[in-house]
């Protein structure tokens, strides 16, 4: 997706849910409390301020009762193939010189699923604050060693090692080797 196409995406998502709160005589507030999205966050996306993450528009379209194709008012066709390209910047969640978080989903995803490839530096962590009641992640390590906390809880993973953890409470991802951490990450939310 291009970025004249994901800024044409947010400015009809903005008016969207705008139009479809307006419609089932929401206030902000209501529809905060419906979706489980901050006023703050909503506010931004009505005024197309803020790009949400397919969490975040899952559950706009849940509280609406729609699908994410539906609520951008772009239903996926079955012979459609979406590419996520590797060398496309825009898909870059975070990039800094200790972490890289490249998103890998395509925005018509209709689940309430995220995937991303991580890659992370020696010594340094990634700390996550608690997702949404129920968020649970999948890491997958495909090069170096990393030790995981979610909660009281820790594991130290290498190579080809996956673990499932609950993403509702403070965790982290720590890279404890010597190379770069390279791994894939799978965010789920009920």
């Amino acid at each position: 997706m291009s970025l004249n196409d994901q800024e044409a995406a947010s400015h009809t998502l903005s008016h969207r849910v705008t139009e479809l709160r307006k419609k089932h005589k929401q206030t902000l507030d209501q529809l905060a409390t419906a979706s489980g999205v901050s006023r703050s966050m909503l506010s931004q996306i009505e005024r197309g301020q803020a790009n949400p993450t397919l969490t975040v528009t899952f559950r706009i379209a849940q509280a609406f009762g729609m699908s994410i194709g539906e609520l951008v008012d772009q239903p996926w066709a079955s012979s459609t193939i979406e590419v996520v390209h590797g060398e496309d910047k825009n898909n870059l969640f975070r990039s800094d010189k200790q972490i890289q978080i490249r998103t890998l989903s395509p925005l018509q995803i209709e689940k309430n699923i995220e995937f991303y490839e991580l890659r992370i530096q020696p010594g340094a962590s990634l700390t996550s604050a608690p997702h949404f009641d129920g968020t649970k992640e999948l890491l997958t390590i495909t090069s170096g060693t990393a030790q995981i906390v979610s909660g009281d809880n820790n594991s130290k993973l290498s190579h080809g090692d996956s673990a499932h953890y609950r993403g509702d409470l403070i965790h982290s991802i720590e890279n404890t080797g010597d190379c770069e951490l390279i791994a894939y990450l799978v965010v789920t939310s009920q």
